[in-house]
């Protein structure tokens, strides 16, 4: 069981590693990783010419998984995540039931051992059912597996209740994430509130609808002196709130999607639905905003929000379509095609925040290629261009604004616990 990776870049930004190496995969794990490693009884895998880094993390995904299985389940999700370099996916519990038990927890963990092309990692529910109402016990399904929790989907809307949240998940050091959206000022909205919305007729989303709930678990986190992890943020105000909070060392961490960092809310114009997401799209200040706070270490993570659907739930008018984009297989090409470069944004940058970056938000023992880790590794070829092709997608959803973009730079090959669960290479 031993595999020598030879001849390929090596970009660890865990270890601050950036050169030509060989690494020996020895059952399982990382056993060593140097220039011109001479092993016999090792398979040898040739990549030249290619891109090593420890296996991309997403710590925000939709494997609908039970309930929805329609839409995506945990094998589809899995090969998707597998094709777009992804080792580990976190997923969120809004199923159906939504997994607000250890028993469920621990479903999602064996269906996700009997595909075994990703490392799936269960999010349990905050509150029973996401009713809002009564925590869930979180002990248990942390005992079981969780590695956070979350009502993504709905805001934690109870002040009181997130505060009790916060605290108790902290006692087995987890961390809440936090769908952060004033539901009285979101209520009925489809898209970004502003000049556009207006120009299409269609209800807008305030800004201030995400802020005032990231200002809330700011000052949560500051009074109670535990962490809370924003997801998905979408505006200037948002980058601005958390970018003070950790300069006051408030334990505050945050995410951002890849179409929040390259897309506006001109991509609605046309009523396209693939467009329609929460948080919506916002305008190119924010989008500038973004890329800044990824550039100076306010963002910790890129997060695709995968949120398989439909195409029944998207073929509507534009107020009846669903929410959500599918974004595993084309997270890595859209960063390094438009964001990695801009801003002042390195390679290293880009993929920092998606492995050690996300590990760390989630005290995950992973995104790294020390010696004795998980043998999970991504294969890049910097160079591949392709163009995305929505019907090709693994995933069972269709639902992208990217179809038919040319994209630079593609994972070719991805390796999970040393056994090879995706190749593009011969």
């Amino acid at each position: 069981m031993k595999k020598l990776l030879k001849g390929a870049k090596v970009l660890d930004p865990s270890q601050n590693l950036d050169g030509m190496r060989d690494i020996l995969v020895v059952d399982g794990r990382i056993a060593e990783i140097k220039e011109n490693i001479e092993i016999s009884g090792a398979e040898v895998i040739d990549l030249s010419n290619y891109i090593i880094t420890p296996g991309l993390i997403d710590i925000h995904a939709h494997f609908r998984e039970p309930g929805y299985e329609y839409k995506e389940d945990i094998e589809s999700g899995s090969m998707s995540a597998a094709a777009g370099g992804f080792t580990a996916v976190a997923c969120m519990p809004n199923t159906k039931p939504p997994i607000d038990n250890s028993a469920l927890i621990e479903y999602v963990k064996f269906r996700a051992s009997q595909v075994g092309k990703a490392k799936v990692l269960p999010i349990g529910c905050v509150t029973k059912g996401q009713e809002g109402k009564e925590i869930t016990e979180m002990g248990d399904m942390a005992r079981a597996g969780a590695v956070a929790f979350s009502d993504d989907g709905k805001p934690v809307a109870s002040s009181s209740l997130m505060r009790k949240a916060m605290v108790y998940a902290a006692m087995f050091d987890k961390v809440v994430i936090d769908h952060c959206e004033d539901p009285s000022l979101f209520e009925g909205g489809q898209m970004n509130e502003g000049r556009v919305s207006t120009l299409l007729g269609l209800a807008g989303i305030p800004a201030a609808s995400e802020e005032i709930m990231v200002a809330r678990d700011i000052l949560l986190a500051k009074a109670m002196k535990v962490p809370i992890h924003i997801a998905h943020i979408s505006t200037k105000g948002s980058v601005e709130l958390i970018r003070k909070a950790k300069s006051e060392g408030v334990r505050v961490t945050c995410e951002v999607t890849p179409h929040h960092l390259t897309l506006t809310e001109e991509a609605v114009i046309g009523y396209d639905t693939n467009a329609k997401v929460n948080p919506p799209l916002r305008t190119q200040e924010d989008v500038d905003a973004l890329l800044e706070g990824l550039k100076d270490g306010t963002i910790d993570a890129i997060a695709t929000d995968h949120a398989p659907h439909h195409i029944d739930e998207k073929d509507l008018e534009f107020d009846q379509a669903a929410f959500g984009l599918v974004g595993l297989e084309t997270a890595l090409g859209v960063i390094l095609t438009n964001v990695v470069g801009k801003n002042g944004i390195s390679l290293n940058t880009g993929i920092q925040k998606m492995t050690i970056g996300p590990a760390k938000v989630l005290g995950l023992e992973m995104g790294t290629l020390k010696v004795g880790a998980s043998a999970d590794i991504t294969v890049i070829d910097i160079n591949r261009e392709w163009i995305v092709d929505k019907d090709r997608f693994f995933s069972k959803g269709r639902n992208t604004p990217f179809h038919g973009l040319k994209l630079k730079g593609k994972a070719v090959m991805t390796i999970v616990d040393g056994n090879v669960t995706y190749s593009e290479i011969e």
